[in-house]
């Protein structure tokens, strides 16, 4: 019963770790592509990731592998419980960490339209244009306002009218590129629930098992 618990635990505690790995790797490949040259196939994507806090997950990562070290004390120490509940309160705050990130995300998926207006509003014409081929558009709400950038895509003002504007097409693409970062943060906060819970049940069954050596101690038994 005890090794099941404790590989229930691991099992957890090793979901755990790879969810820092993905926080550390995916803020690691985020802060990589934004600080990339813009081109037609990526400036969506860097405006987009202007809105997520890639320090953040960075810090929170750092957090989950120091967490993770304290889990493996927890378990090469096991008549201890110190450890285990440091470990326990510092899942805790990687947990919250974790959420107050996908929280930021989600946030700004309800309010896209309104920020990629302002977004759009702050970049240069040679970043416009760039938007304008890669979502095959002029203009941002059309192609009057504001004003489109004269490019291969929008030619002349009768092309640009037709085309239409931006705002659509780049509304699409960010609300499922932002959900997909949001997801997986409060999949990861998922993870760290049951590693919680798994913390608990070791702490437990360590602390009856410390309470059945000490009525064995008092009733002349050798703990086992």
């Amino acid at each position: 019963m005890a090794n099941g618990i404790l590989l229930t635990f691991f099992g957890a505690d090793l979901a755990f770790l790879l969810g820092g790995v993905l926080l550390l790797v995916g803020g690691l490949v985020m802060e990589m592509v934004l600080n990339g040259t813009k081109t037609v196939g990526n400036v969506d994507k860097i405006l987009l990731l202007q809105m997520f806090p890639i320090k953040g997950a960075i810090v929170n990562a750092i957090f989950v592998f120091v967490t993770f070290v304290m889990s493996l004390l927890g378990i090469m120490l096991p008549g201890n419980r110190f450890w285990l509940k440091c470990h326990g309160y510092f899942v805790w705050f990687c947990a919250i960490f974790t959420m107050v990130l996908g929280l930021v995300v989600w946030f700004e998926t309800l309010k896209t339209r309104s920020n990629l207006d302002a977004l759009w509003g702050r970049q240069s014409a040679q970043t416009q244009s760039l938007l304008q081929q890669r979502f095959d558009c002029c203009g941002y709400t059309n192609s009057t306002s504001p004003p489109f950038i004269q490019d291969s895509v929008c030619t002349t003002p009768l092309v640009a009218a037709q085309k239409g504007g931006c705002a659509t097409p780049f509304t699409s693409f960010a609300n499922p590129f932002l959900d997909i970062i949001f997801t997986a943060d409060f999949g990861i906060v998922a993870i760290d629930m049951i590693l919680l819970l798994c913390v608990a049940v070791v702490v437990k069954d360590r602390k009856e098992k410390e309470r059945y050596r000490l009525i064995d101690a008092k009733n002349g038994f050798q703990g086992i």
